[in-house]
């Protein structure tokens, strides 16, 4: 993402050994962050909502793809196409309704979500005001 000028470019720098350094203490930091703000169960509860649904997402996206693109080349073969995919979606999306629900995860997981909900403007203001300097580059 910073080497497309989508994020800080100094994290898509490697150092000495090849190692994105940087990217790495920031990562370190968000993470410490979120390890002092609870408990393990409440961070996975917060993570594992937007986790499944990229997962439902990317598992969507084979749909798609082969809709779109019926003769292209498949170098893998998707195990029980279509049925598995459709049902890995289906569970995706029961556990994440279940998560939703429940008295006992609904915060995190609604709090997981629109953190992943804030990525979408964040992402759109980014590329608007980093294209200038992208294109200059």
């Amino acid at each position: 993402m910073a080497r497309d000028g989508l994020f800080f470019r100094r994290a898509g720098t490697l150092n000495s050994h090849n190692v994105p350094a940087f990217a790495l203490v920031v990562q370190w930091l968000w993470t410490a962050i979120l390890c002092l703000t609870g408990t393990y169960g409440q961070l996975l509860n917060y993570v594992i909502f937007a986790a499944l649904l990229f997962y439902a997402f990317t598992t969507a996206g084979l749909f798609i793809l082969r809709g779109k693109r019926p003769d292209a080349d498949r170098p893998y073969r998707a195990l029980g196409y279509p049925v598995l995919p459709a049902l890995y979606i289906v569970l995706c999306c029961a556990v994440m309704l279940l998560l939703l629900l429940s008295p006992t995860t609904r915060t995190e997981s609604i709090s997981g979500l629109v953190l992943v909900l804030i990525g979408i403007p964040v992402f759109f203001l980014w590329r608007r005001v980093e294209a200038p300097t992208a294109a200059g580059a």
